[in-house]
């Protein structure tokens, strides 16, 4: 069976960036939830539409994934558009995130198995600066009904009830579940059913 590493490197390792050079819609539509020009991570991050966004966007943009193509990609797409992103190969549970060290953390279509999730968002917390935001898109256990992208597991798919959890005492100025038309590349392809998330760290 292939490793997730591999799995990954195999996906990313073709020269069409699979998911698209455009950021996800959500993430675009909601960037001004986050302090400007701030420190932002961005996690499981592919092939780096979202962070080449984000640091044309004006923040100081770090990533961490797995793959070491998606790495070579996104630094690629980084070079040509004349910024940087500072990317780590990392498993998001063995990764730093710090204390007190982002003003953003950013989840999008991060496939990560519950009792993962459950383990790393309140590390998530401690992470981020007072003031701080983590913003999230995943898909729902209900994108199993549609077959349009994101994982067949539905361990992987997330609910605001399971978020609501891992972030008590967050100000959350935005939460939905919800269909929308996801048009991301191959592999996000039409109507999906997803779980949208905002959380604001309270200030001092």
């Amino acid at each position: 069976m292939m490793d997730t590493q591999s799995f990954w490197n195999e996906r990313f390792g073709q020269s069409e960036y699979i998911y698209g050079k455009e950021p996800n819609a959500f993430l675009k539509a909601s960037a001004f939830y986050f302090p400007p020009s701030g420190k932002v991570l961005c996690l499981a991050e592919g092939e780096g539409r979202n962070g080449l966004f984000l640091a044309q966007e004006g923040h100081q943009v770090s990533a961490v994934d797995l793959s070491t193509e998606g790495k070579r990609k996104a630094e690629q797409l980084a070079a040509e558009n004349n910024v940087t992103i500072d990317y780590t190969i990392s498993d998001l549970n063995d990764f730093d995130y710090g204390v007190e060290r982002w003003d953003a953390i950013v989840s999008i279509f991060a496939h990560i198995d519950s009792a993962s999730r459950r383990s790393i968002y309140p590390r998530l917390v401690e992470a981020l600066k007072p003031g701080g935001v983590f913003l999230l898109e995943a898909y729902h256990p209900r994108q199993l009904e549609y077959g349009t992208g994101g994982p067949k597991d539905v361990d992987m798919l997330v609910t605001l009830e399971s978020l609501r959890l891992c972030f008590q005492g967050m100000q959350i100025p935005h939460q939905a579940e919800l269909e929308r038309n996801v048009m991301e590349g191959t592999f996000h392809t039409g109507n999906a059913y997803v779980t949208q998330f905002v959380a604001s760290k309270p200030a001092r």
